[in-house]
């Protein structure tokens, strides 16, 4: 089995039918109507509804050992197919919602990647992601927390949301404290936006990889920027194609951006809503073993977590 890494994954976006059910469950909740499909997947038809599934999906989560437990259950899951590193995407707006305190909320996720790493060897490790249309006052208190409370499991700086919302340098306060306290940074860009988006992040924030970047394609100067400075694209085929910004995994960029020396790593992003898994990412991806060795090898290298783990994770990928 090729040995595997994730870089872009976002925790609630992880959370199986099979899971929700339980959550769902244990904490006294219906989950709504329409939910799931006749063969018990996940339903929606285009993005805003996409985005209303996973709110429902959401609801379900309401107490820290909750969040322990996806972040636990995705990491076993994940192993299962052959990785050994995953970073996840968490962002602290929902337990903040709910009541639970930052330090809580760090403390259970860390218990669920203690637990999946004790049971499977897999590491963990967390990405604390702002959401760009809440702004950028509270992504800079976002980062504020972060700095202030810091865990070692915690390793960089994020965001999603969308991506049509303000500018990135309207995020760059945000960035620059978290960048200046040892952070890795990281953001979406690219996606449903074109090579512009991606230019505006590069130009504004101190960020090492991109969320996606697939609109790159489009503009050859981009490409040959992102190459010139190392900086990776997490990229995800398969929400990609099931969001219909591509109309098939054949014309999907992928080999393109590898063929044109960017650094590429492959990921799931919310997996059981596109029907994938990181193994499924790596399957359908089309390439040889060796290819497939190298990504897991670049992931490893640009990941943010610290140098001696990063070393001992790539002794096990052989070049």
């Amino acid at each position: 089995m090729t040995p595997k890494a994730e870089l872009h994954c976002h925790l609630e976006g992880s959370i199986p039918p099979v899971l929700a059910h339980e959550l769902a469950a244990r904490n006294g909740l219906a989950l709504p109507d329409g939910l799931f499909g006749p063969d018990g997947t996940y339903v929606w038809r285009d993005f805003l509804s996409f985005l209303a599934a996973y709110d429902r999906v959401c609801s379900v989560l309401k107490t820290p050992r909750d969040f322990s437990d996806v972040i636990h259950s995705y990491l076993t899951r994940a192993a299962a197919e052959g990785a050994v590193y995953v970073e996840m995407f968490c962002s602290p707006e929902r337990p903040k919602a709910l009541g639970i305190s930052y330090a809580d909320w760090v403390a259970a996720l860390a218990d669920g990647i203690d637990r999946a790493g004790r049971e499977t060897g897999i590491v963990g490790r967390v990405i604390i992601i702002c959401i760009r249309h809440l702004g950028p006052d509270r992504a800079r208190a976002m980062a504020e927390r972060m700095v202030a409370e810091p865990h070692p499991y915690i390793v960089g700086f994020g965001m999603g949301g969308d991506e049509a919302k303000y500018m990135p340098a309207d995020f760059a306060p945000a960035y620059r404290l978290a960048h200046e306290n040892g952070y890795g940074c990281t953001v979406h860009a690219g996606e449903v936006l074109g090579p512009e988006s991606v230019w505006a992040a590069i130009k504004a924030l101190p960020v090492t990889r991109i969320g996606h970047g697939v609109r790159s394609i489009e503009d050859s100067a981009l490409l040959e920027e992102l190459a010139r400075r190392g900086t990776a694209l997490e990229v995800c085929p398969g929400s990609n194609v099931a969001l219909g910004i591509y109309p098939d995994r054949a014309a999907h960029p992928l080999h393109r951006l590898i063929a044109s020396g960017v650094r590429v790593t492959l990921n799931s992003d919310d997996p059981p809503f596109f029907h994938t898994t990181l193994g499924t990412e790596y399957e359908q991806a089309g390439l040889p073993e060796a290819a497939l060795r190298r990504i897991t090898r670049a992931a490893i290298e640009v990941s943010f977590v610290d140098e001696a783990t990063k070393k001992r994770l790539l002794e096990g990928v052989p070049p």
